[in-house]
């Protein structure tokens, strides 16, 4: 089977899942005219119609169609006739209670009771059709849900769905879009939790007397520039005031209370600090000389 087609035999049995509500696995009544083509063309009917429906299947044949195939005429080999009865017994039997008549029933008329016994063009019971009969699959079109495969030049096909199934599925889609505007459009109390009256009962709206505060919007105005690249001011004290007040801190001045004005002026009026004068060393030439330069002298 190609890609293609097997894509959309999937797609196909999804619809008839989610509209018809049919599920692995799927029943299959088979037809005698079925089993006779598949064995003709060497094809193994349960393995293809589990390819084709892209699922589990429980393949199904009737009492009529054993009955059918039991009265295959006597220009078929006696050994083809006992294939196609061993094949036909490894399926699930299907009652049709047609047993009890000395004829066996048409595929169709059987079909009929089986699968729409009441006349109201729905497959009730779920059933997929393998049927080489054209009237029977005629007939599978007008009732809604009801998939055919047949078989065609020893390959297996599925019909597409008929119209009146495609409107049956278009119905139930309107429908579940106008319970879902219903269900949209009404709004649900809440419950009362436990020991709550009916005064925190609400439809939605505010409660009477509350008010519900607003998110306020932040008006953005213009940005300022970076911090980091703003020159910062330079301090009114300088590093000599500030050791100053450092120092007055340490002796526990009282002026310490005051405020930065004032410690700024204690460090004005503060008497300059004298620089310390350094005293050099004699050098090492002035050393080699015992008198110094007045010995010097004395001996010229």
């Amino acid at each position: 089977m190609k890609g293609k087609r097997s894509k959309q035999y999937r797609k196909l049995m999804q619809t008839y899942g989610l509209t018809f509500g049919f599920r692995e696995p799927y029943q299959v009544l088979v037809d005698a005219q079925m089993i006779q083509d598949t064995e003709r063309f060497k094809m193994d009917l349960a393995a293809s119609l589990q390819r084709t429906l892209q699922g589990q299947i429980k393949p199904m044949i009737t009492q009529c169609s054993i009955r059918h195939l039991y009265a295959l005429p006597a220009s078929i080999p006696a050994p083809q006739k006992t294939a196609f009865i061993e094949n036909a017994k490894t399926f699930e039997r299907r009652r049709c209670n047609h047993h009890v008549l000395d004829e066996p029933l048409s595929t169709l008329d059987c079909y009929k009771d089986i699968i729409d016994p009441k006349g109201s063009s729905t497959n009730k019971n779920r059933y997929v059709v393998a049927s080489q009969d054209e009237d029977v699959r005629r007939w599978c079109r007008g009732i809604r849900g009801v998939p055919s495969v047949y078989v065609k030049r020893s390959v297996m096909v599925m019909e597409p769905m008929a119209d009146v199934s495609k409107s049956a599925k278009e119905g139930m889609e309107r429908g579940k879009l106008r319970e879902g505007l219903k269900t949209t459009g009404v709004k649900r109390k809440r419950e009362p939790e436990e020991g709550q009256g009916a005064e925190h009962d609400w439809d939605g709206k505010e409660p009477p007397g509350e008010e519900v505060e607003k998110k306020k919007r932040k008006v953005k105005g213009p940005k300022g520039p970076n911090p980091l690249s703003v020159k910062t001011p330079k301090k009114s004290a300088s590093v000599g005031d500030l050791s100053v007040a450092k120092k007055h801190e340490v002796k526990g001045d009282s002026d310490m209370s005051l405020p930065v004005e004032g410690v700024v002026d204690i460090a004005k009026n503060a008497p300059e600090k004298k620089k310390r004068k350094r005293k050099h060393k004699p050098s090492q030439s002035t050393k080699a000389l015992p008198n110094g330069p007045e010995g010097h002298d004395s001996e010229s």
